[in-house]
């Protein structure tokens, strides 16, 4: 299994309070501090974008797919528009019942209120011999790190120092992990690292 995530220096991925106007929370803007190298300079990072989305099932946090809580508001489907990038089965770890949500391109989000291995065994039977990928948020991630589910990480790492104060950042709560580093490459918009346990 593996996963990527776009992080500050210092860690953060998000900010606290998430909102429409606000998906990734206070501090840190649209995204744009975090994510600028995949979206204005993607060419430069052709192969890192497509490995975030070569995988055969998908698993993701419910502050990924949405900024809402509690009940569902059954006319929000993602932040990406009716052609979200996954092309994919994903299942989206949630405590509220939800019909599937088949979207343009393939993608299909399911909605799992079994917990994590509950997500983690049906994406697995969705991929068959092709990979499962964490898809995010950091809170999702830590807990399939803390759980040692993750066989590869990839961090992308923006030259910006967040320092958001209640925000969400990557490791916190997790124990060690033994992650050996296996690759490295640096443009001036992003460090991409590569770590195997």
């Amino acid at each position: 299994m593996t996963c990527d995530l776009g992080i500050s220096l210092d860690g953060f991925s998000a900010g606290p309070h998430q909102s429409l106007d606000q998906p990734f929370g206070d501090g840190v803007g649209g995204g744009e501090k975090l994510h600028a190298w995949m979206f204005d300079h993607g060419d430069d990072h052709a192969d890192e974008v497509a490995a975030i989305v070569d995988a055969g099932a998908f698993v993701m946090g419910r502050n990924m797919f949405t900024p809402g809580r509690g009940d569902w508001d059954l006319d929000w489907k993602g932040w990406w528009g009716d052609d979200p990038p996954y092309h994919a089965p994903v299942f989206v770890l949630t405590h509220h019942e939800r019909e599937p949500l088949e979207m343009d391109g393939g993608t299909t989000f399911h909605f799992v209120t079994g917990g994590p291995e509950a997500a983690l065994e049906r994406a697995r039977e969705a991929a068959g011999e092709r990979n499962v990928s964490v898809a995010g948020g950091a809170t999702t991630i830590n807990e399939f790190l803390d759980a040692g589910l993750i066989d590869e990480l990839r961090l992308h790492v923006a030259p910006v120092v967040l320092g958001v104060r209640g925000g969400v950042r990557i490791f916190d709560g997790v124990g060690p992990r033994g992650l050996t580093a296996t690759h490295v490459r640096r443009t001036p918009e992003v460090t991409h690292l590569t770590y195997r346990r």
